[in-house]
């Protein structure tokens, strides 16, 4: 597959968003969006949350971008700590995104290495993320990228609670 990685700009925020939307809509809602899970996409995705990202000094987007468009994006999240993670300057994966059309083609790896990185060259001494218990490919992918599972995270809205895994790696 060709496709190149490069920071995300301010000009890619419409992608972004719509990007998001969809790979949010396709992992946590296959068998139907309820409400709770509408509105947790469109305030995640919002175009305000997304171009803040993008203006933030402490984020940083990479993006993948193919012929057609973007097909991933990885979202860091530098300095962001989790009492579950040890390590000198946490950075964490907030997001690793890949259209479904482009799952097993070595772009998520590409954009997880890359991620990496960047996180080292901005000074991390640790990556860490947290993936839904209900997303058995996200799990297993990170394990196999030399990921520990360090513990269990609940992300809450709307008064529901979602277990998630969180895993580190040193850098």
């Amino acid at each position: 597959m060709n496709f190149t990685l490069r920071l995300a700009t301010p000009a890619d925020a419409p992608s972004l968003r719509m990007l998001g939307l969809q790979v949010f809509l396709d992992t946590y809602a296959p068998d139907g969006v309820c409400d709770a899970l509408a509105r947790e996409a469109e305030e995640t995705f919002s175009s305000s949350r997304v171009s803040g990202w993008l203006a933030d000094p402490a984020s940083a987007l990479l993006v993948a971008a193919h012929a057609t468009g973007l097909t991933g994006f990885a979202h860091l999240a530098h300095g962001a700590s989790h009492p579950l993670v040890r390590g000198q300057a946490p950075t964490e994966l907030q997001r690793l995104y890949v259209r479904r059309p482009f799952l097993g083609q070595g772009l998520g790896r590409a954009l997880l290495l890359r991620a990496e990185q960047l996180a080292a060259e901005r000074g991390a001494g640790v990556l860490w993320l947290t993936a839904w218990v209900g997303n058995a490919r996200a799990l297993a992918f990170y394990a196999r990228q030399g990921y520990s599972d360090v513990g269990a995270s609940d992300h809450v809205f709307e008064g529901q609670r979602f277990e998630n895994r969180v895993f580190a790696k040193p850098l």
